[in-house]
């Protein structure tokens, strides 16, 4: 199993990693399994409290966009260890982080 790490240290990162000297130290890092990937209660508890996050995507020919999002206390919520959830509130209805991620589930039975 390739270790979490992995989403941004791509070999070319690895080879600038070794030429620049800090290489090593995110290997043993990686022989560790990475960094945390999952919510654990500690983020789930900050999460809470966040009025405010911003959202990263990739269009499907691989142009990044970010987006923030607000609104008050709570709307940001923790439904799995690997699973987050928002109240989409009304913005510029021009739907590019939407139509970035493809099929959005409704979970407003949340």
């Amino acid at each position: 199993m390739k270790p979490s790490s992995n989403v941004a240290f791509t070999d070319r990162v690895k080879s600038i990693q070794s030429e620049r000297g800090s290489r090593a130290a995110y290997a043993r890092q990686e022989q560790k399994g990475g960094w945390p990937n999952t919510v654990t209660p500690e983020l789930a508890a900050t999460l809470a409290e966040a009025s405010s996050f911003y959202l990263a995507t990739v269009s499907s020919d691989g142009q990044p966009y970010i987006q923030h999002r607000g609104g008050p206390k709570g709307f940001l919520r923790v439904i799995g260890e690997t699973t987050l959830g928002f109240a989409d509130f009304a913005g510029n209805r021009q739907y590019i982080t939407t139509g970035n991620l493809g099929p959005v589930q409704n979970l407003s039975h949340i």
